[in-house]
């Protein structure tokens, strides 16, 4: 359980670290084009792809820091108790709903990786490359659900979510 919290962990260092390089992208961009009417050709393509890996390689680790967006309006109302066995059935959703975005991800990211498929555009990248973060996102986030679910029987933890009272 450990080794996946890590992994999850470094794999979320690895997405902020991409939306920092969309922000230096898209900065450089902007002077480029507005300052000296040079635009890239690269800069709003790869700040995409960044963007797109930053948040799926993100997923897993703010589950475990319960930063997912939660609506609790009626589970806080109830027993301490009957809220845990909420989040425990919102974890199995969470499981069974990124076990099938993997499996479909992972036959879409395989299909146009045999096909050679590319995205038209000036730097004609390899589409695979962004669809392959959907099944590695959704399948670390169902491992770490996973994780989650057998430390949510252990703990006081009540919710999936953060508290913003």
């Amino acid at each position: 359980m450990s080794l996946i919290t890590s992994l999850s962990r470094y794999a979320c260092i690895c997405g902020a670290v991409l939306m920092a390089l969309t922000g230096v992208m898209l900065t450089y961009e902007v002077v480029a084009r507005y300052f000296f009417i040079r635009p890239t050709i690269w800069a709003a393509e790869l700040s995409q792809l960044c963007l797109i890996w930053g948040c799926l390689l993100a997923m897993a680790h703010l589950l475990t820091l319960r930063r997912h967006i939660t609506v609790n309006a009626v589970t806080g109302l109830l027993p301490p108790g009957a809220q845990k066995v909420c989040a425990g059935i919102a974890l199995v959703v969470v499981i069974v709903f990124s076990v099938i975005v993997t499996v479909y991800g992972f036959d879409i990211f395989y299909t146009s990786f045999e096909r050679g498929r590319t995205t038209g555009s000036l730097l004609n990248l390899p589409v695979w490359i962004s669809e392959l973060s959907v099944p590695l996102g959704f399948g670390l986030l169902t491992l770490q659900a996973g994780v989650e679910l057998i430390r949510l029987k252990g703990s006081d933890t009540t919710s999936l979510g953060a508290t913003h009272e």
